[in-house]
């Protein structure tokens, strides 16, 4: 059993949506995001476009929970299609968390997860990962970044944030943090 980090983007590199992130240490592994991408102007009769979630439902066994960063639809819009494949825990600020509560219910598969708030000062052990929510502005409330840490060092995931000293709803990104 190989004790490599392994860092999988299972969508939103390179393109606007689909922000799904899978990080993986031995038989442990936790997602950051979950989103969707709206379809562009040439793709007829699509939706929504979705991240590819085979590895995640193939290796469910190992999945420690999925951390949000905010409430955004190619952030979380991507739940109610892999909650029907999955059960997991997922965690986020209560805004994002009563986003994703009510587009659970919606699509019936409440039942499939337990829903845990985190606020950006606390820390959230899963498996190996121990993660920090801090604080970042953005264009909708409560939005955080992640320090995941490791066994083997430090990763950072900014989720979306603006460098705005004044931010509507006055939350600023937690430089210090």
């Amino acid at each position: 059993m190989s004790k490599n980090l392994k860092i999988i983007p299972l969508g939103g590199l390179g393109e606007i949506g689909k922000n799904m992130t899978l990080l993986e240490y031995g038989r442990n592994q936790i997602i950051i995001d979950c989103g969707v991408m709206f379809p562009e102007s040439d793709m007829y009769g699509i939706d929504l476009v979705l991240p590819n979630f085979d590895y995640v439902v193939e290796n469910q066994d190992t999945l420690r929970g999925i951390v949000l960063t905010h409430g955004h639809m190619d952030h979380i819009g991507g739940l109610p299609y892999l909650m029907k494949r999955i059960s997991a825990p997922i965690y986020g600020t209560a805004l994002t968390i009563g986003m994703v509560d009510r587009m659970l219910d919606e699509a019936q598969v409440s039942q499939k997860t337990t829903l845990n708030v985190i606020d950006d000062h606390q820390t959230l052990h899963l498996g190996p990962f121990r993660i920090s929510p801090f604080a970042v502005a953005h264009s909708i409330p409560a939005a955080v970044g992640l320090v995941i840490d490791t066994p083997v060092g430090a990763v950072v995931h900014t989720g979306d944030y603006k460098l705005d000293e004044t931010p509507t709803g006055g939350q600023t990104t937690d430089f210090r943090r």
